[in-house]
């Protein structure tokens, strides 16, 4: 170097040298050849001295780096300042200022707000500066997809990325780890951007949208609603969030009735959800698709204290009074429609309003973004989202500043990077993941998905504004409820149309009316019982087989009997009482019927084996044996209750509910009545009422058969038989119809009791009086019982002179005569033969004659008679 002169007290250059010049700000310079001890002790430097400018850290030179000394006492370039500045870190940023969510335009001026923050900070970041480049991604993935290879493709090499709304970040967190890329979202809340396998280096401050399904649970059990509805955008994110809300309401157990789902037009989905009587409906769509949902909502009436919509929180608070060309409903029509919907909003604001990392409060945060926006919050897109916005640069900055040793460890220098550059990446990472701090917007942490966790904040639109009811912290499950909650109706709606379960039971005054008639009915069968029982001595009752007719009454009363379980439902005994009802209506019909009917059918049977016969076989007729009468009787009764019984073991009756159509009574449109009726049944009940009924069917047009066959037929041995028709046909008659209508009639319970109980009635009175009151009147008004009494005392055995001993003779003597009568008209034939031949032999030896008046018989007593006939008591004989 060239020799130094002799320090000066002067502060003029002497001839020859240059002053020595200050180092920037930040920075310093090198001298050559000269110590720190020597640079102090002398202010000038000679001619062709050259110095150079160095900055501290990483911080680079800017203007001249090297400086030569003039001739004339002047630093070369002079006129152009050389400073230390901090490296530049470009970062790559989307900003959706219009499309489905046009958050740019409040989240972008929240951003550049955060960089001017965090490049003020000495201690963040000091030796770089963090810059922007940006451009509109409109929410579109396809703008995003030119404006992601313009960031990538063109230089400075960007750092990180930071897209939007969900379905721009889905494509560029994908993309991303091709390039090595961290990527952080301020606004994308799809469920979906935290699958890590897919989206490896994905962060986002936005929780996912998942966050809220927690809340809504949360609010659905508070309510007590078990039924919801849904209605969301055929998107990615709201197709993930419903997927997920459909999982943790099924956990709570809670049911989604009915989903729906739209494009772009929500006319069709809306009107189905209106059909389907949904009450509590998710809506998830964005804000331009809400408008069109709630102008067909409105259209739809489908609003009001009988619903209630849930929507997404992150809408501009005034989104439903935006003008929007696409729907034809007005300002005033769509408030009301909207008017008390819940949102779940994810807490980006700090309620607290503590001091920040910024420094800076929530209040003190929103005040000066405000100034900043060139239209009212309430009309500019991501206004809510902002805050999150803000705090992501923060997590950005915090997270490089510990990855180039800002932090106190040895760190990398971040001017380094490249798009191939993985060990940078993987650092940033690290310390992105690890990201803990207070920012505007709470505490910002990131789950193990990139996930931000946060509270959520419940709001209800009242009178036109959005109000706040309640946090919920779903990691703690702690509902904090300010209680001021309105509603239209007054309270909560219900999930669904209120349905009331009335059953229809039994008109009591008929049960009761009948119950009346059924009791006299038993006391006219004991009656008559008795009366057979206590006459059964009389020769007249004894002809009538009186054991019969004593089973006749037992099956009357049995009949009778069921009556009362046949008119009992839920009015009167419980739900566990009622098979034990449904069994004893059975027993008493089946076994009633076996033993009325089966004696009275038995009776008129044997009458029509008997009288029916072919006339050799008619000496039946003398004997009658009772055991056959019985066994009979015994047989019919115990097929029944041999069915009854399988019946019963194998498919036994139960109680059934037959549910009617829904009534809507006209005091109250938001409750309907659900009619249901008990019913026995059981689970093959078709096939055991056809065998029933069957066999039961035939057994009565056997009965009217016989009845007619032998209703000439006269007989002492059952003296009652015409009698026992007349009841057979009137209870085949009453079965006959009455079975068939009860079961059409089965819905109405009053008719198909009327039908059944008053047949059961009417048919034991009819064969009680038709078997009983004749016999009663007789042995009232002849007094038969005495003399039969008296003459059994004095002769020990009773008179032979009844009606059937003198049938018996008369026919005997009818057989005789026959036989007389036939051998009279064989002898006459012979004669006339003989006549005959006499008088052509005669013709041939002698000339005619005239004729004899009396025809050339010989005189003698009269001709055989030509017939006999019998009346039942006197024999006529008629002659010629």
């Amino acid at each position: 170097p060239p020799a130094l002169p002799s320090p000066a007290p002067s502060f003029f250059p002497p001839p020859g040298s240059c002053q020595i010049i200050h180092p920037p700000w930040e920075g310093g310079i090198r001298y050559r050849g000269l110590t720190r001890d020597q640079v102090k002790a002398i202010n000038f430097l000679p001619v062709d001295y050259e110095i150079e400018y160095v900055c501290r850290g990483e911080r680079e030179v800017v203007g001249p780096k090297v400086r030569k000394c003039l001739a004339n006492g002047s630093w070369t370039d002079m006129d152009t300042p050389s400073r230390c500045e901090r490296r530049a870190v470009y970062i790559g940023a989307l900003f959706p200022m219009s499309g489905g969510w046009p958050g740019g335009q409040a989240c972008q001026p929240a951003v550049e707000m955060a960089l001017e923050d965090v490049n003020s900070r000495r201690d963040i970041l000091p030796d770089y500066e963090l810059k922007l480049i940006h451009h509109d991604s409109k929410c579109d993935p396809g703008q995003a997809t030119k404006y992601l290879y313009e960031l990538l493709y063109n230089d400075p090499i960007k750092i990180i990325l930071m897209p939007g709304c969900s379905s721009v970040s889905t494509l560029v967190a994908e993309a991303a780890r091709m390039w090595n890329l961290i990527v952080l979202s301020y606004g994308s809340s799809s469920p979906a951007l935290s699958n890590r396998q897919r989206f490896p280096t994905f962060f986002r401050t936005h929780p996912s949208a998942t966050l809220h399904n927690p809340t809504r649970v949360k609010l659905f059990e508070k309510w007590g609603w078990k039924k919801i509805a849904t209605i969301q955008q055929t998107t990615e994110v709201f197709t993930s969030t419903l997927d997920d809300l459909e999982e943790r309401v099924k956990e709570a157990g809670i049911e989604i009735t009915f989903r729906q789902s739209f494009f772009s037009d929500p006319a069709v989905p809306v009107k189905n959800l209106k059909r389907q009587d949904a009450r509590i409906i998710v809506g998830l769509f964005y804000e331009t698709e809400a408008r069109k949902v709630f102008c067909e909502v409105y259209k739809e009436r489908l609003f009001g204290k009988k619903y209630v919509w849930f929507l997404i929180g992150w809408y501009a608070d005034n989104w439903f009074k935006i003008y929007d060309p696409s729907i034809n409903c007005t300002v005033d029509e769509m408030t009301e429609a909207v008017e008390g919907h819940i949102t779940t909003e994810i807490v980006m604001l700090n309620p607290a309003n503590t001091r920040s990392i910024s420094n800076m409060t929530s209040q003190e945060f929103v005040e000066k973004l405000t100034k900043r926006l060139k239209r009212h919050p309430e009309e500019t897109g991501g206004f809510q989202e902002a805050p999150l916005a803000y705090d992501a640069i923060w997590a950005l900055a915090l997270a490089l500043n510990k990855t180039s040793g800002g932090g106190g460890r040895s760190g990398v220098r971040l001017e380094d990077f490249n798009y191939n550059n993985q060990t940078i990446t993987d650092q940033i990472y690290r310390a992105m993941n690890s990201s803990s701090f207070e920012g505007v917007s709470g505490h910002v942490v990131f789950d193990a998905s990139g996930s931000r966790m946060a509270w959520t904040l419940i709001e209800q639109l009242q009178g036109g504004s959005y109000k706040k009811i309640g946090y919920y912290d779903s990691t703690k499950d702690d509902l904090s409820w300010s209680k001021t909650d309105k509603w239209i109706g007054g309270s909560p709606p219900a999930d669904q149309t209120l349905v009331i379960k009335t059953f229809r039971f039994l008109s009591q005054k008929l049960f009761i009316s009948v119950s009346v008639l059924s009791s006299l009915g038993i006391v006219l069968a004991v009656v008559c019982l008795s009366f057979n029982i206590y006459n059964s001595h009389v020769r007249y009752i004894q002809n009538s087989q009186p054991n019969l007719n004593n089973l006749t009454a037992v099956g009357c009363s049995l009949a009778l009997a069921a009556v009362f379980p046949l008119g009992l439902d839920g009015y009167h005994i419980g739900r566990n009482q009622f098979p034990f009802v449904c069994q004893a209506r059975l027993w008493l019909l089946g076994l009633g019927f076996s033993l009325g009917y089966g004696s009275m059918f038995t009776k008129i049977w044997w009458v029509h084996t008997v009288f029916t016969k072919k006339e050799e076989k008619k000496e039946w007729r003398k004997t009658l044996e009772p055991w056959k009468l019985y066994a009979t009787v015994g047989l019919l009764v115990g097929m029944d209750v041999l069915t009854l019984a399988i019946w019963q073991i194998v498919d036994p009756l139960h109680r059934t509910i037959e549910t009617f159509a829904k009534e809507e009574p006209k005091e109250d449109i938001d409750v309907s009545i659900l009619p249901q009726l008990e019913h026995c049944s059981s689970r093959k009940m078709n096939t055991w009422l056809g065998i029933f009924y069957g066999y039961k069917g035939l057994l009565l047009l056997l009965g009217i058969f016989l009845a007619y066959e032998t209703k000439s037929v006269s007989t002492e041995k059952i003296n009652d038989h015409r009698a026992v028709g007349m009841a057979i046909y009137n209870v085949a008659v009453l079965c006959l119809i009455t079975a068939p209508v009860t079961m059409i009639l089965s819905s109405q319970q009053d008719a198909a009791f009327a039908f059944a109980s008053l047949a059961i009635v009417f048919s034991s009175y009819i064969t009680l009086v038709v078997l009983f009151v004749p016999k009663m009147r007789r042995l009232i008004t002849r007094g038969e019982w005495q003399s039969e009494a008296q003459d059994t005392m004095k002769t020990g055995s009773s008179t032979n002179n009844n009606e059937e001993e003198k049938s018996r003779l008369l026919e005997k003597e009818n057989r005789e005569l026959e036989k007389i009568i036939a051998e009279k008209e064989e002898r006459v034939s012979e004669l006339r033969h003989q006549l005959q031949s006499r008088q052509q032999l005669r013709s041939r030896r002698h000339p005619p004659t005239p004729p004899d008046p009396s025809g050339g018989l010989p005189r003698g007593p009269p001709e055989p008679p030509d017939r006999l006939s019998c009346d039942g008591s006197r024999v006529h004989l008629l002659y010629k």
